[in-house]
C-alpha cells in the first residue's frame, strides 16, 4: 500500500469519528460570529437589568414596592432556564424523595447524611416559617449583607418593612437599627462564623446553619439533642451560644442549610416538651 493510501486510510476514520463526536453535542464548537448567551452550566452570561417581555407585561403595572407573586422564580428562570423548584421551603420526613439533592455529597447535597437528618426530623412537628408568614400568598424578602455600605444611610425602617429579612453571619443589629433595621427573620451562618454571645440572637428569628461538611450535620444534632460536642467540633465552633437558660439548643430557632441542595433544619422556641427536652425541628432545601 502506497504511503498516500495509508495516510488516507488513517485520516478517514478519524474524520468520521470527529464528525460523530461533534454531532453528539459533546464537542461544543461555535459558529464564527455567533454570540454565546449562556455558560456551560446554563446561566445567562450577560445579566440584563430589564425584565423579559413576559415578566414586564405581568409585573409592569404593579406599584413600586408591591409584592410580586412568583416574580423571584420567574426571574431566576430567565437567568437560568434549567431552574426548577420541585421542593417546598421546609423539608419533612419525606425529604429523601428529592433524588437530585440526595445524590450529592455535602455541600451540594446530603448524601451519607440521611440518617442524621432523619434523626433530627423525628423531633419536628412544624414545617413552615410560622403561621403569620406562611399565611401570606406573597412575601417580600431582602438580604442584608455585612459590607458596611448601609452605614449612615438611615434605611432601617425601609428594611424592616419587608416580610422576610435575612442577615448573614454576625451582621450586627443592636445599636444599628437606624441603618440596618431591627427585624431578623433568618440569620445564615456556619459553626465557625456563628455569633458567640447568646444575647445577640433574636428570640423570634430563625438560625440558618450553612453546612459545608459532614461534621456540620453532627454539630446540629449535638445542639438539638444536647449531646456533648466532640473535640473537633469544639475547636471549630463557639460553645457559649449552644445552650439557653432552658437548657435546650440554640438561642431562638436553629437551622441547618447545605449551600446548594441540602437541608435547613430549625428548632422553634416553644413550650418545654415533656421528658425529651427537644424543640420542634425544621428542615429546608436549598434547591
Amino acid at each position: 500500500m502506497k504511503p498516500t493510501h495509508k495516510l488516507l486510510f488513517v485520516l478517514c476514520p478519524m474524520l468520521v469519528l470527529g464528525f460523530i463526536y461533534y454531532s453528539s453535542g459533546k464537542l461544543h464548537l461555535h459558529v464564527w460570529g455567533q454570540k454565546l448567551l449562556y455558560d456551560k452550566q446554563g446561566f445567562l452570561l450577560k445579566l440584563d437589568t430589564k425584565l423579559p417581555s413576559e415578566l414586564a407585561y405581568k409585573y409592569g403595572n404593579l406599584s413600586e414596592g408591591a409584592c410580586k407573586p412568583g416574580y423571584a422564580a420567574a426571574k431566576m428562570t430567565a437567568i437560568y432556564p434549567k431552574f426548577m423548584k420541585p421542593a417546598p421551603m421546609f423539608l419533612d420526613r419525606n425529604f429523601k424523595r428529592l433524588s437530585k439533592v440526595s445524590n450529592y455529597l455535602p455541600p451540594f447535597g446530603f448524601k451519607t447524611q440521611e440518617r442524621i437528618i432523619d434523626i433530627i426530623l423525628t423531633a419536628t412537628k412544624h414545617y413552615g416559617l410560622g403561621d403569620e408568614l406562611d399565611s401570606l400568598s406573597c412575601k417580600r424578602c431582602i438580604i442584608v449583607g455585612n459590607g458596611g455600605i448601609l452605614a449612615n444611610k438611615s434605611l432601617g425602617s425601609r428594611i424592616d418593612d419587608y416580610d422576610v429579612v435575612v442577615r448573614l453571619n454576625e451582621a450586627p443589629v443592636h445599636g444599628y437599627g437606624k441603618d440596618v433595621g431591627t427585624k431578623t427573620t433568618m440569620r445564615i451562618t456556619y459553626p465557625e462564623g456563628a455569633i458567640q454571645k447568646p444575647d445577640r440572637y433574636e428570640k423570634d428569628s430563625l438560625f440558618v446553619f450553612s453546612a459545608f461538611k459532614p461534621l456540620d450535620f453532627k454539630w446540629l444534632r449535638q445542639m438539638v439533642f444536647k449531646e456533648k460536642p466532640g473535640a473537633l467540633a469544639a475547636r471549630h465552633s463557639p460553645e457559649e451560644h449552644i445552650g439557653d437558660e432552658e437548657g435546650v439548643g440554640l438561642k431562638g430557632r436553629a437551622a441547618l442549610f447545605p449551600l446548594t441542595g441540602g437541608t435547613l433544619a430549625g428548632m422553634d422556641r416553644g413550650p418545654r416538651p415533656s421528658q425529651s427536652g427537644h424543640r420542634h425541628v425544621k428542615v429546608l432545601p436549598a434547591e
